[in-house]
């Protein structure tokens, strides 16, 4: 069920069904709706995510099913974890680095706009030995149906350099399920 544009339209999702189809499917992403400035979708769990992403656009997050850890960096550099419960509602502005981690038996329902021009999404990686950056995948997300996030997953745990620490020499190892 995917929207289309049309002024004879008023779309109404049912959250239940697009839950229901990612947890039969085993997707992680199933988009709502696409439109020049509202962008929404419905995302099951990661249980590898370890990556901060940093949006240009604001995100909305509301947790359907389950419960969130939102790992937050902050300007200094630290790290923060704001639980989000089954139910709950989170404001994510623009910039900041956020990590949403949650079972992939929970649901998140996350609306933001879509990208601009000349915009990009930012994913970035620390140490877990010494919190160094060790790596970041930067996308222009034009259609976010093509699951950036899957992608920039795929770039890191791929690549033993990536995930290799240039400060530690400590190697990230690469989870089941990527």
């Amino acid at each position: 069920m995917y929207y289309e544009r049309s002024l004879s339209k008023a779309p109404v999702i049912e959250l239940e069904e697009a839950v229901k189809e990612l947890a039969e499917t085993g997707k992680r992403v199933k988009v709502l709706w696409q439109e020049p400035d509202a962008l929404t979708f419905v995302a099951r769990g990661r249980e590898y995510r370890s990556e901060f992403h940093i949006n240009p656009s604001d995100e909305i997050m509301y947790m359907i099913k389950g419960q969130m850890n939102l790992h937050i960096r902050k300007e200094d550099g630290s790290e923060e974890i704001v639980v989000v419960p089954e139910g709950g509602l989170n404001f994510t502005p623009h910039g900041m680095p956020h990590s949403p981690r949650f079972p992939p038996d929970a649901f998140l329902l996350v609306s933001e706009r879509v990208r601009r021009e000349g915009e990009a999404d930012r994913f970035q990686w620390y140490c877990p030995s010494c919190d160094a950056l060790l790596h970041e995948e930067t996308f222009v997300v034009s259609d976010y149906r093509a699951d950036p996030v899957s992608k920039a997953y795929s770039n890191f745990f791929d690549s033993e350099e990536a995930r290799t620490c240039g400060k530690c020499g400590n190697t990230m190892p690469r989870p089941e399920g990527v």
